[in-house]
């Protein structure tokens, strides 16, 4: 089976590049899949989780808003950040999820909006990096 190169680079530095058979994201427009020799396109990446695929095993990455790129059979995401969801520490997710419900319900209360923006964009990191994790152990 033809193989796409997938990169994916945070401020922090590359997190992966590799050669895998498939690549799921979720891109601001939906989820995209993407295999190799896809046409090319850029895309914006909200918050989720980033699913590959190689050798029959499926790895799950969260990754956090960026931009991705198709050209050439290599796929590259420029993000936030990215953390494998075997790596992700699931309890302390738990706590950032119930702290950024409990600030995102001060601040519809206060009409805040600033705050709520920034408790909804804790919120779905927090999600995301529940559904790597759950995804990564199954």
């Amino acid at each position: 089976m033809a193989q796409i190169h997938l990169e994916v680079v945070t401020p922090t530095g590359p997190v992966i590049s590799d050669e895998v058979d498939i690549v799921t994201a979720p891109g601001h427009g939906g989820e995209f899949g993407v295999l190799a020799n896809h046409a090319p396109f850029l895309s914006t990446i909200k918050t989720g989780t980033l699913s590959f695929k190689k050798d029959k095993q499926t790895k799950y990455l969260m990754i956090s808003g960026g931009f991705s790129e198709v050209s050439n059979n290599k796929i590259t995401f420029l993000v936030e950040s990215a953390e494998y969801g075997h790596d992700i520490d699931v309890d302390r997710a738990m706590q950032a999820k119930e702290r950024a419900e409990k600030r995102l319900a001060q601040a519809m209360q206060k009409a805040e909006k600033m705050n709520l923006t920034r408790a909804e964009a804790a919120l779905q990191r927090a999600l995301a990096r529940l559904q790597a994790a759950e995804r990564s152990r199954s």
